[in-house]
């Protein structure tokens, strides 16, 4: 699946909030994915890692980057690549 930066994550979930889309589901594959025949009734396949975690911690870092999106929706962080981007420093 595609890979975002947090504002990138940000814009994806403003997008489907002023498309007029009614529900987004997100679903967690089990230790062996998500079944081909339910990843092609979505209509978009996120990846949070390249690497492998447990589900506990994956719904957790789920869950922080739903906050950090609406956060920067809501202008209330400044995210990481954006200090990084204006400083000249990487990170």
């Amino acid at each position: 699946g595609k890979q975002f930066t947090s504002v990138q994550f940000a814009d994806f979930l403003n997008k489907r909030m002023v498309s007029g889309c009614k529900r987004v589901v997100f679903l967690i594959g089990g230790p062996f994915g998500i079944d081909k025949s339910i990843l092609d009734k979505g209509s978009y396949v996120l990846s949070l890692s390249n690497m492998t975690f447990s589900h506990q911690m994956i719904r957790l870092f789920f869950c922080e980057q739903l906050y950090r999106g609406f956060s920067i929706l809501k202008n209330e962080v400044i995210p990481l690549d954006i200090i990084s981007s204006i400083q000249g420093a990487t990170v």
